[in-house]
């Protein structure tokens, strides 16, 4: 692996954070919350979108986010 400067690292780093908020914010407020009612038409399992998204989906996304900012 080659050797990175300090500004080279730190701008990839603010670029990698700055990702992860927007996918953060897109699947624990837009998903999760604001378009919860159109996301009921949909059904996984039998169970509506929405809501799995909002009590398991944003879960599996969070732990994939951490994994992938420690990485």
């Amino acid at each position: 692996m080659a050797q990175m400067d300090r500004k080279t690292y730190w701008r990839e780093v603010r670029k990698r954070t700055a990702w992860l908020l927007v996918i953060w914010f897109i699947v624990g407020y837009v998903l999760s919350i604001f378009l919860v009612e159109p996301l009921n038409t949909l059904k996984i399992a039998g169970v509506p979108m929405g809501f799995w998204m909002a009590q398991q989906g944003s879960i599996m996304i969070f732990i994939l986010l951490i994994l992938a900012y420690a990485s």
